[in-house]
């Protein structure tokens, strides 16, 4: 199964760091995701993208998860050459990880 079947995410970005908020369709899905996205299987699915620290912030009120990802849009929004900038593709590639 990939997170995408039981999960969606949005991306947003300040300079070279990477937001990507994590949102299961099921609030019952909730524990399952923290138990099993954690930033050391955040970052080793995302190593090929983000060079810097990965952290996680849990939002239980809001069901929800948010990933920090610190050098994640080579060097920043307004310097790079990328062709996604923003980095808003990247919230696809979390939802591509194979879990359960």
């Amino acid at each position: 199964m990939k997170l995408y079947d039981i999960a969606h995410s949005r991306a947003g970005d300040k300079g070279n760091t990477l937001t990507l908020s994590l949102i299961p369709y099921k609030e019952e899905d909730y524990a399952f995701l923290c138990r099993e996205i954690t930033e050391e299987r955040v970052a080793a699915h995302l190593k090929d993208i983000v060079a810097g620290s990965i952290t996680r912030y849990e939002l239980p009120g809001i069901s929800s998860l948010l990933f920090v990802c610190e050098q994640a849009l080579l060097t920043g929004v307004t310097t790079s050459l990328a062709i996604d900038a923003h980095g808003k593709t990247l919230s696809y590639a979390l939802l591509e990880m194979q879990i359960g």
